[in-house]
């Protein structure tokens, strides 16, 4: 029994020790309280978090002020499930589960309002603000217009489409289902160009600015990146837990402008980052909780790379800054 004892103690013990993630270097609040979501934009300047108390909240990081609160009813506030900006970050888009709103950023103006074809999961952005790729809980991700209005092209898929990634150029889309497949799409021609199997649900999915390598991860499972052409598996992302492995849910993942690296985060708090070439473990942080009083877990609704480092909004509706 001692030795069993002795045994345990220095499982936890390496099990502790294994984990080197560092706190941020700075963290603030977006909101009051927690939030349904949360997004930032490609240059990291801007951030938008849908939180629980008063619907949308746009924020300039750079000056850490808020600039505007969106909702999607005059006078209410709205529960906002997703977020995106255009890759300029002039525009983002906003939804509830049934529609969504498309903003500009530089005077926080709504474009146009429209209702979705179907429940809304996730969402990304085209160049200039002008297309929205929408996962939908309908078994479709669709291109839709929304600046028009319409749906320019549908990508049928057996399951709930959870996770949604676009290429810079809008020419191609990386998509996660309930079917436990990740898949590459060609947007101009309706097309499957490869695909990724997994043993659970994929829901979260993201591509290089280049579009060459996708990343896409499936509940309490494996994290990948692999080549869009080809749909060959080129790294299975795993951390620093050598003694045992640990099963995370990724919930946020971006690339960095150059493509080199990967931003991971995941359900239980923690930001990963990643070598894309060789798929090595580079360095990890755990995000500020809110105070003994608050959840005893904080999930990563968004990672991102700006100019003076790196960023992750919690589910606590907490930014941190990463050093």
């Amino acid at each position: 029994m001692k030795r069993q004892v002795i045994l345990l103690s220095l499982a936890l013990l390496l099990l502790s020790g294994c984990d080197s993630a560092t706190h941020p270097e700075n963290s603030y609040p977006l909101t009051a309280g927690g939030a349904y979501s949360a997004s930032l934009s490609l240059d990291g300047r801007f951030a938008m978090i849908g939180s629980f108390e008063f619907g949308g909240h746009l924020w300039d990081l750079q000056d850490r002020e808020r600039l505007y609160d969106w909702n999607h009813v005059q006078g209410g506030f709205s529960d906002l499930v997703a977020s995106a900006f255009s890759p300029d970050s002039d525009f983002a888009v906003t939804a509830t589960t049934t529609d969504l709103v498309l903003w500009q950023t530089h005077n926080g103006q709504p474009v146009w309002f429209w209702s979705s074809p179907g429940e809304i999961l996730d969402m990304a952005l085209s160049a200039q603000g002008d297309f929205a790729l929408l996962g939908l809980a309908n078994h479709t991700a669709v291109y839709f217009d929304v600046k028009n209005g319409g749906i320019r092209r549908t990508l049928r898929h057996p399951a709930r489409v959870r996770s949604v990634a676009l290429s810079q150029d809008g020419r191609f889309a990386l998509t996660g289902a309930d079917d436990y497949i990740a898949r590459f799409w060609d947007l101009e021609t309706e097309t499957l160009i490869s695909e990724q199997h997994f043993d659970n649900i994929v829901n979260r999915v993201a591509l290089s600015p280049d579009g060459q390598l996708a990343f896409s991860a499936a509940t309490l499972s494996s994290a990948r990146l692999w080549d869009t052409r080809s749909g060959e598996l080129l790294h299975s992302l795993s951390g620093d837990e050598s003694f045992i492995t640990r099963r995370l849910s990724h919930l946020a993942a971006r690339f960095s402008a150059d493509g080199r690296q990967l931003l991971t985060g995941t359900a239980s708090g923690r930001v990963m980052l990643w070598d894309t070439e060789t798929g090595k473990y580079l360095q990890s942080w755990r995000v500020e909780q809110r105070g003994r009083m608050g959840p005893v877990q904080t999930g990563v609704y968004a990672v991102g790379f700006s100019s003076r480092g790196k960023l992750a909004i919690g589910s606590n509706g907490l930014l941190n800054e990463l050093n």
